[in-house]
C-alpha cells in the first residue's frame, strides 16, 4: 500500500506543481510599462522636449502614464498652438511647459512627421503606446492647456525618414528619444 501511495504521490505533486507555477502566466493579461525622454519638430514652428513613462494594459486599454514636457520654440500649428484654456489662451511658446498626463489609449493613429510628409499608421502594440495626452503650462494647475495625441515606439515609426523616429507630438512632429518598454 506504501508503494502505491508513494508512486501516485510523485505524479499528483508534478501536476500541483504545473498549475502552481502556470498559474501567474494565465492569471490575466501583463501590464505593458514604458519609459521615454526626447525631442520633437519637423513642422514648420516649434520643438517640443517630451519625458515620462507608464504602463497600459493591452487587454481592456487602461492606461496611467504622465511626464514632463517643454516648448522649445514656440508652436504655432496643431493642438499645442490653440489653448483650451479659457483663462491662459494663445499657444505653447517657447519655455512653457511643465507636465502632460494621459487621457487615453488608443488603439492606433495616422501621423505625420513634417507638414509635407505622407500620413502613416502607428498601432497600440506592446512595444507602442498611441496615447491622447492633456498638456499642462505653469500656472494652470489641474487646468489643461492643450490636449494632443502622442506616439512613442521602441521601434522606428517613419522608417522613410532618416534617422530613427521613435517619438511624435501631434502637430509638432516627430523625434528621436530614449525608449524603454518591457
Amino acid at each position: 500500500m506504501r508503494t502505491l501511495v508513494r508512486w501516485m504521490m510523485a505524479p499528483t505533486l508534478a501536476l500541483a506543481a504545473t498549475f502552481v507555477l502556470a498559474a501567474p502566466i494565465g492569471a490575466g493579461p501583463a501590464r505593458v510599462g514604458f519609459g521615454f525622454n526626447g525631442t520633437v519638430s519637423g513642422f514648420p514652428t516649434g520643438a517640443v522636449f517630451v519625458s515620462g513613462g507608464g504602463s497600459y494594459d493591452l487587454a481592456t486599454g487602461s492606461v496611467k502614464s504622465s511626464g514632463g514636457f517643454g516648448c522649445l520654440e514656440d508652436v504655432e500649428q496643431g493642438p499645442l498652438s490653440v489653448s483650451i484654456n479659457p483663462d491662459d489662451p494663445g499657444p505653447c511658446l517657447a519655455g512653457q511647459g511643465v507636465r502632460w498626463d494621459t487621457v487615453e489609449l488608443l488603439d492606433g493613429t495616422n501621423f505625420k512627421c513634417t507638414g509635407a510628409d505622407a500620413a502613416k499608421p502607428a498601432v497600440t502594440s506592446s512595444t507602442t503606446a498611441v496615447l491622447m495626452a492633456d498638456f499642462y503650462r505653469a500656472g494652470d494647475g489641474n487646468d489643461e492647456s492643450f490636449t494632443a495625441q502622442m506616439i512613442v515606439s521602441d521601434t522606428d515609426i517613419a522608417p522613410d525618414i532618416d534617422g530613427v523616429q521613435n517619438l511624435w507630438v501631434q502637430g509638432v512632429g516627430c523625434g528621436t528619444a530614449i525608449v524603454n518598454f518591457n
